[in-house]
């Protein structure tokens, strides 16, 4: 066990005996070690275990991640569980932080939505630790191919097909994708399939910019974009396709009679906007409750595989997409 954890038998003795001299998490850890294991504690460190459950989110400004955490939040609440929210600032807690203080509360788990894990070159260490000490986690979104948690995710190349098919059945042909950074593997998935539709139809003009998953993100990359002569635009998300729809407004054109733009996620009020945001729908009810349902059962004892539940988005139509219209290059 002392293998599993990391630490050194005499630092497990001192544990099992109570004794002084060992950290809060490195003291979780081992206990948490011991339950997974199917140990039985000794008697002086025996207690139910914390119902309680990590929910770590990358941020909350994105209206899909407050919404997967009410639905993930309420699904737990229902299995008997507590959701403890965890999202990373600017200058706060990191997800590595987040994680030793889970451990030192003895979650029964952890659900990761968006964070380290779909970026490549991003620090995993902290996952590494949660897959030795074989704590029930799930993880949603695209991963790393190195971390075999199960996973919950949109498909991605899906979503691209279907706002690469409709901007191309409304006459585009000269396309742009706003993705998320260079090592983000879900808009990795995304450039791909936009690769290979874009080949399929004998489609060769289409530009593609990474930005910051932010409003600011998708303006400063659309600039480019318009000046390279794009009629339609995709966009990884919904704020980045907002910040495209303010960048054609500010060079004096307009959404979607000069530029079309297609969003990700549909998230709250996306129909709200001037003009309605024609979005690609992520199934976060689905998933949410998947999520819920492979950690229970991994806390219940059940084994669970690390294959990837691939779930299929739905594009929705509304006003920022139409007809495309042979323009001069700004």
């Amino acid at each position: 066990m002392a293998k599993k954890v990391g630490v050194s038998e005499a630092t497990v003795s001192r544990v099992l005996n109570g004794k002084p001299g060992v950290s809060d998490a490195t003291r979780a850890a081992v206990l948490t070690a011991l339950d997974v294991l199917g140990y039985e504690r000794p008697t002086q460190l025996r207690g139910e275990r914390a119902r309680l459950v990590g929910l770590v989110l990358p941020e909350l400004g994105n209206p899909i991640f407050p919404a997967l955490a009410e639905i993930v939040g309420g699904a737990l609440a229902q299995r008997g569980f507590t959701p403890v929210l965890c999202t990373r600032t600017a200058g706060g807690l990191s997800e590595a932080d987040y994680v030793e203080m889970l451990l030192e509360q003895q979650v029964s788990g952890v659900v990761f939505a968006g964070g380290h894990f779909a970026e490549a070159d991003a620090p995993h260490e902290h996952y590494y630790r949660l897959l030795a000490l074989g704590l029930p986690v799930v993880l949603v979104n695209a991963a790393s191919d190195n971390l075999e948690f199960p996973r919950v995710s949109t498909d991605d190349a899906v979503a691209v097909e279907q706002a690469f098919g409709h901007l191309v059945s409304l006459g585009h042909e000269h396309l742009g994708l706003v993705l998320g950074p260079e090592d983000h593997i879900p808009s990795r998935r995304k450039l791909a399939a936009l690769r290979l539709a874009a080949e399929a139809a004998g489609i060769d003009q289409i530009s593609v910019e990474h930005a910051m998953f932010s409003l600011e993100g998708g303006q400063a990359v659309t600039n480019r974009l318009i000046r390279s002569g794009v009629t339609g635009i995709i966009c990884a998300s919904d704020p980045l396709a907002l910040g495209a729809i303010r960048a054609v407004r500010r060079l004096g054109m307009s959404v979607p009679e000069d530029i079309s733009v297609v969003g990700f996620d549909d998230s709250n009020f996306m129909n709200c906007t001037n003009p309605p945001l024609t979005t690609v729908r992520q199934p976060i009810e689905a998933i949410g409750r998947a999520a819920v349902t492979l950690l229970v059962n991994q806390i219940d004892g059940a084994v669970v595989t690390a294959e990837e539940l691939l779930y299929e988005p739905e594009l929705v139509v509304r006003g920022s997409t139409a007809p495309a219209k042979v323009r001069a290059l700004v």
